[in-house]
């Protein structure tokens, strides 16, 4: 469980995140609200890569405030950026192997892959490189993840920059791993596919928690015609429009 107490952080003269106060212990939970509402900020302020002006994390009846990124890490947390870093040099089985924290295991890294919708046959020994698409390295990513087996996975707007095809693989990708992980989810997303996959939703708004619940009560509470980020999205290409 993950208990969030009195969170603040301010920086460049401004309260991004203004007092924040969350127990979340649900499969899946969404984080979305407008662009500048302080969605990143808090999860990386939860993976430890940025420290609150005040406040306190508790995991697991831990008090984890003070502790590294690899300490985190340590404990079960993973983060993964809208970006994900390309490691030239390693090949997909090495990222897996370093994730599970053994050696390689063709069977297991084929279960991880094909959670992703990946063969293993084709992937495991590609070069972490500028051939693996965006979509290609997102996948990559969230299987790392799978491999790991941690108890708190963060996303940072995963679907961020990839094509209209990868979108689609990527919600059936998240509809698996939500099936099958044995831990906790958390997602920075505007897309409305993906907020319904969530147990509950997280509506961040100038640096408040505006909602917290339930995923249906939140949605129906929004207007569907315009998403969390207060912009209109298109369903069909699933990018926003402005």
């Amino acid at each position: 469980m993950l208990e969030l107490q009195n969170i603040s952080f301010h920086a460049d003269d401004k309260d991004i995140l203004k007092d924040i106060n969350l127990t979340i212990d649900d499969k899946f939970v969404a984080i979305t609200g407008p662009n500048g509402s302080g969605k990143s900020t808090l999860l990386k302020i939860i993976m430890g890569i940025i420290k609150p002006t005040s406040g306190k994390i508790i995991f697991d009846g831990q008090d984890i405030t003070d502790l590294a990124v690899n300490e985190r890490a340590n404990l079960g947390i993973s983060f993964a950026f809208q970006q994900p870093v390309r490691f030239k040099g390693l090949k997909v089985k090495d990222l897996l192997a370093i994730a599970a924290g053994e050696g390689v295991d063709v069977t297991k890294d084929c279960k991880y892959l094909s959670a992703v919708g990946l063969c293993a046959k084709d992937y495991l020994n590609r070069e972490i490189n500028d051939t693996l698409s965006g979509g290609e390295m997102k996948r990559i990513e969230i299987a790392m993840a799978a491999a790991r087996g941690g108890k708190l996975s963060l996303f940072d707007e995963p679907e961020a920059g990839i094509d209209l095809w990868s979108f689609q693989s990527l919600i059936k990708v998240f509809e698996n791993l939500r099936r099958v992980t044995n831990g906790n989810i958390m997602i920075i997303s505007h897309q409305e596919r993906i907020l319904e996959i969530a147990d509950k939703i997280i509506y961040l708004k100038d640096g408040v928690v505006d909602r917290y619940d339930e995923s249906s009560k939140v949605m129906s509470e929004l207007n569907m015609g315009r998403y969390g980020c207060g912009c209109a999205y298109s369903q069909k290409e699933g990018v926003c429009n402005g």
